[in-house]
């Protein structure tokens, strides 16, 4: 019995050795071919500068080429399905936004969000501007929420996609604030911008970067910022959740994911090369500059986040009834 003992203790052993040290060798031969990064945008969008930013500088230290392929349909469900069906060998990436956790519950996928991809980091979170017309009587959001209170289902606010970032952020608004607005669903940012510029929506959620130029010529009134923090690119604009809505927090956020299985080593090499790029300073600057917030998580942490958006987006997609387009 304890030969029989032994003997298995051994094979266990010299499997494990042996598992590690084909972990250690394909960590060493990689990469052996281009590197994809699979865009779930067209060209122009944050995730795409992100992947653009990022690759010249990726193909450098890995020694390969790495290609970014833009896949923009239903809201970014068509790269995700490829990330998640490619051989786990850290040749395909997924460059992933926000809409990733917010897809599960407004889709029939054919992929599994949490458990299909490995994390490598959440490289950027972007927050939004609530932005007003200058015609509406308030000029901060505690204003606003007691405007709103005291002219029940009179307000709209303009939403770029069914179930996107803005929608989003305007459900959440209206659930924290116990207010009433009517959504104004849109294709796209640019709609969305002429919309509240128009005054056919009162209010708007919105990239920094695109509306810093209408708030600065007074065209339109910025509010309140959606992230938890000032945002570096507009210090100057206070946080919702500092203006009377503690907590309250709806930013867009890019990161890098790899297909589930992904050896482990490869997973930390593509996390030391992509954090280290995002920490140069002229990575920085650029991220900033376009209204984003430079993070590098570790893959632990951005699974954290991954995991408590699927489930909050999903009470709050159920609570204000939103159905993709």
């Amino acid at each position: 019995m304890r030969s029989q003992t032994i003997r298995r203790m051994a094979f266990l052993l010299t499997g494990a050795v042996c598992a590690s040290t084909a972990s250690l060798a394909a960590d060493q031969a990689y990469p052996t071919k281009p590197i994809r990064l699979l865009v779930p945008f067209a060209p122009g969008g944050g995730a795409d500068l992100i992947a653009r930013l990022v690759a010249p500088r990726l193909s450098e230290r890995l020694g390969q080429p790495v290609v970014v392929d833009n896949r923009p349909t239903a809201a970014g469900t068509l790269a995700a399905e490829l990330a998640a069906r490619a051989t786990p060998d850290g040749h395909t990436l997924l460059v992933p936004t926000s809409n990733h956790v917010a897809n599960p519950s407004l889709y029939k996928l054919s992929y599994d969000t949490i458990n299909d991809f490995a994390p490598i980091t959440l490289a950027v979170v972007s927050p939004l501007v609530m932005v007003a017309h200058p015609s509406l009587p308030v000029n901060n959001v505690q204003e606003f929420i007691a405007y709103a209170k005291a002219n029940p289902d009179k307000l709209n606010y303009g939403a770029a996609g069914a179930g996107g970032p803005p929608h989003l952020a305007g459900e959440l608004l209206k659930s924290m604030a116990g207010i009433k607005m009517t959504p104004i669903v849109y294709k796209g940012i640019g709609p969305a911008v002429i919309a509240a510029l128009g005054n056919e929506v009162q209010v708007t959620f919105v990239n920094i970067f695109v509306i810093q130029p209408h708030v600065r010529a007074g065209r339109l009134r910025a509010l309140g910022i959606t992230g938890l923090k000032r945002s570096a690119a507009a210090p100057d604009w206070p946080t919702i959740a500092e203006s009377g809505l503690p907590g309250y927090e709806a930013s867009i956020w890019f990161g890098f994911l790899a297909p589930a299985k992904t050896p482990k080593p490869i997973i930390a090499r593509l996390h030391r090369e992509i954090t280290s790029i995002l920490k140069l300073p002229e990575a920085r600057q650029t991220i900033v500059a376009q209204g984003g917030d430079p993070v590098a998580s570790t893959p632990a942490e951005f699974d954290r986040i991954i995991r408590a958006d699927v489930e909050r987006i999903a009470k709050l997609v159920k609570t204000a009834g939103i159905r993709a387009d």
